[in-house]
């Protein structure tokens, strides 16, 4: 068995100081690291679930490791790495978004009157047996599998009680922080096992201080849909941010043992906060949690496939499959790997480089099409949930449960005169946070009857894409929401500050 020697332990997932998710890491030597970068991303189907994260941590640049309770034993062939890449795409798809309008010439007249656009319709594999394991006989820890995985050197742990887990873990170099094992206790009553992943510093790059690590991803079958994040809880000082995304097939997710509310949406804002749309946000998300009792906040609830307005293109195939869709259909992983060199990236076709840059490298056309045929990659929804909370307020585990589809937020007229407001229910999920300035008409009026509320793309140049906020738990706090918007909030009885010119057309 490979020694542990100068590794330690912290938590995960985007927040201010340290945040949170479901173990925490390791440092050396009693160096401090605090995780403050962290997205993951949850497929599920049927018992199945597909887990992949990314961290960053900051701190020292000695080796760490990350300890996170699994249901199951691991084997090397439910873990690899995965590129960064689509966890940037995933989170500007999902991430609230600023879109600006401009109000269109009143007395334009069309050759004919756009119809309202119609809404968008969406539409196991056995776990291997465990290896046999090896026993600490004095601390009755077992070690389950071992293996690694890119810069990743990891081991699975089984333990009989909670102090022995301790023990172990300080004997092989993890400096624990303090209050660690009743944190352990629960986990273990549940039999859960304990994956640690330690990265040799030696492979990962640093950028001022923070580890640039390879996302992780693993798979497991559990008939409870959940997310431990308790551990992570070890090593906060202050509120800790936490983002998830689930994948699922045709399904919305919120979480079963928390309040759940959506964020307000459709709100315009004052032109000011086009440079302030971090700090808006930001008030707008605590006074909505605060309001709801400290909620879990639905941020996004839309088709993989499709987004509107998109402020990054919609989730491919080679996005699905490096999320997971490859073992959640029953695929093999090995399958869409064969191995085969490629040295020059440009003479592949267009469509087998996205894969390449993906992670699913390597494949050959007549390959690609295959395995293309034989996945489902259709129909998926992608839920963002976010949640803010200290070490008071998280209370326990999250446990998800299905939910039913939502809209909202979108440049829809609700009794043919006015924007629609919050969620409601629908035939398929089409919910986002998304907020805009206006801008009104500001040349001549040469006509007897102009049609005002027309909003389209700036007729100077076009329409840009929308703005996604991102990394919302590194701006400025506690901000006055009523400075920021024109149209009322109704949901938090904020007044705005103005109505803008004209009853909104919908024209997009």
């Amino acid at each position: 068995m490979r020694s542990f020697i100068g590794i330690g332990v912290a938590a995960a997932l985007a927040a201010t100081s340290a945040s949170a998710f479901c173990g925490f890491y390791v440092a050396g030597g009693g160096a401090e690291l605090f995780n403050n970068a962290t997205q993951v991303v949850l497929m599920r189907n049927g018992t199945r679930t597909v887990l992949s994260m990314q961290n960053s941590y900051q701190g020292p640049p000695e080796d760490f490791a990350m300890v996170i309770p699994v249901p199951v034993v691991l084997q090397k062939e439910n873990v690899k790495t995965l590129s960064r890449g689509v966890f940037d795409k995933i989170d500007k798809l999902s991430a609230p978004r600023l879109v600006e309008y401009w109000e269109q010439d009143p007395c334009y007249q069309p050759e004919y009157e756009r119809a309202e656009r119609s809404a968008k319709k969406s539409m196991a594999m056995p776990m291997a047996a465990p290896a046999p394991g090896r026993m600490d006989l004095d601390d009755r820890v077992t070690v389950e599998a071992q293996f690694d995985v890119g810069e990743y050197e990891i081991v699975v742990l089984s333990a009989e009680d909670a102090m022995g887990l301790e023990r172990w873990l300080k004997k092989n170099g993890y400096n624990i922080p303090s209050g660690a094992e009743p944190l352990f206790r629960p986990y273990i009553q549940q039999g859960m096992k304990f994956f640690v992943a330690r990265v040799n510093a030696k492979k990962v790059t640093f950028v001022d201080g923070q580890a640039r690590l390879s996302p992780l991803r693993f798979f497991y079958d559990s008939e409870k849909f959940e997310l431990p994040v308790r551990l992570g809880l070890i090593n906060a000082k202050d509120k800790q941010d936490l983002i998830i995304h689930v994948l699922a097939r045709g399904q919305r997710y919120e979480v079963a043992n928390k309040p759940n509310v959506t964020i307000p949406t459709n709100i315009d804002l004052v032109p000011s906060t086009k440079n302030e749309f971090g700090p808006f946000y930001a008030s707008l998300f605590d006074k909505t949690q605060a309001k709801a009792g400290g909620a879990v906040v639905t941020e996004y609830a839309w088709d993989a496939n499709s987004c509107d307005p998109c402020p990054t293109p919609a989730l491919s195939m080679g996005d699905l499959l490096a999320f997971g869709i490859d073992v959640i259909d029953g695929a093999s992983t090995a399958a869409l790997e064969p191995a085969i060199e490629v040295k020059n990236l440009s003479e592949l076709p267009q469509q087998e480089q996205q894969y390449v840059a993906q992670g699913v490298n390597n494949l050959k056309q007549q390959s690609l099409m295959r395995q293309m045929r034989n996945v489902n990659w259709r129909g998926f929804v992608v839920t963002r949930l976010h949640a803010r909370y200290d070490k008071k307020s998280l209370g326990e585990d999250l446990v998800f449960r299905a939910a039913p589809p939502i809209a909202g937020g979108r440049e829809f007229l609700a009794n043919g005169s006015t924007l629609e407001q919050g969620a409601v229910p629908y035939g398929t999920n089409q919910f986002q946070g998304r907020y805009a300035i206006r801008y009104p008409w500001e040349g001549p009026v040469a006509c007897s009857n102009p049609v005002r509320g027309r909003w389209g793309g700036n007729p100077n140049g076009g329409r840009g894409r929308p703005e996604p906020l991102q990394n919302s738990a590194f701006v400025p706090r506690n901000k006055d929401l009523g400075g920021f918007v024109e149209s009322p909030v109704a949901e938090l009885g904020v007044k705005g500050k103005k109505k803008t010119a004209g009853t909104p057309v919908n024209v997009k």
